[in-house]
């Protein structure tokens, strides 16, 4: 499932339950732009797995929280528990591979 966060009080409900990765995005962002369809692809294939967008430019106390200082970053939550944050471009073999080994 693909969410975009519209409301930040959401937002721990959403990392709560089960594995989600988080992609913290800016809509100026190049390599954000290549990631989207790569998000979109793992969320589709993997039902297990919850991907939620953070917009930095709308979400920036959220981001602050998280000391994102750049963009795209993903965090892994699992069971609502940080479990690992890398920044850049993935492809969708590497996103999975990330949310598994976390």
């Amino acid at each position: 499932m693909l969410i975009h966060l519209e409301n930040a009080s959401e937002f721990k409900d959403l990392i709560s339950k089960g594995d989600v990765l988080v992609d913290f995005f800016a809509t100026w962002c190049g390599p954000c732009k290549m990631l989207t369809p790569e998000l979109e692809d793992l969320a589709e294939e993997n039902k297990d797995i919850t991907v939620v967008k953070v917009d930095v430019d709308k979400f920036g106390e959220l981001a602050g929280d998280f000391h994102i200082t750049v963009v795209p970053t993903l965090i892994v939550f699992k069971n609502g528990e940080n479990k690992k944050t890398v920044s850049g471009y993935m492809d969708k073999d590497a996103l999975l591979s990330l949310v598994k080994n976390a």
